[in-house]
């Protein structure tokens, strides 16, 4: 079976890029944008909120390894999905919660969980994350890739990414490479 494609806004890409590339069955996450109407948007014309795109990570995978379903419990996660366009102390548009499905069959999965996440009640507040289809993939500059891995001591990834990336470990460790 070949690989398949998976796209995911959960606010600042590096803790997500991060936990997937440690998965079974994940190729290869990268961090990007998507789903805004500029054309090659870079980093700083995606700050200002006005390129109507999100930080992703757009994941490859191979299904017989991992499910579409398995990483949107990653996910789902490792960020607030009861957030509308912010997590934590990053606000914006670029920073809303969002699956980009790449079929029908993906849509169902997530529009699944949400449903079963909102009747587990796991959150306090409504589920907001949107789900739309896939559109162009735009990688992120160099220096976004494997940013936690490459720099761990800075402060963000002190303070946000390394209690996120205990609590994945501590919960994904099965689906661990």
């Amino acid at each position: 079976m070949s690989n398949e494609i998976a796209t995911f806004g959960a606010g600042c890409f590096w803790c997500l890029e991060s936990a997937l590339n440690q998965l079974n069955g994940v190729k290869q996450a990268i961090s990007g944008y998507m789903g805004g109407h500029t054309v090659n948007p870079d980093y700083r014309s995606i700050c200002t909120g006005t390129t109507g795109h999100a930080e992703v990570v757009q994941v490859q995978f191979n299904p017989e390894q991992i499910s579409f379903k398995q990483l949107c419990q990653v996910f789902f996660a490792l960020h607030d999905p009861t957030q509308l366009n912010r997590q934590g102390n990053d606000v914006g548009t670029q920073y809303r919660s969002v699956v980009f499905f790449h079929s029908e069959q993906q849509a169902e999965t997530a529009r699944n969980i949400i449903n079963e996440l909102t009747t587990e009640q796991l959150f306090d507040q409504p589920i907001v994350t949107e789900l739309s289809p896939a559109g162009t993939f735009y990688p992120a500059e160099d220096y976004h890739q494997g940013y936690f891995l490459q720099n761990p001591e800075q402060g963000y990834c002190q303070f946000i990414i390394a209690p996120k990336m205990a609590k994945f470990r501590q919960l994904f460790s099965s689906l661990m490479k």
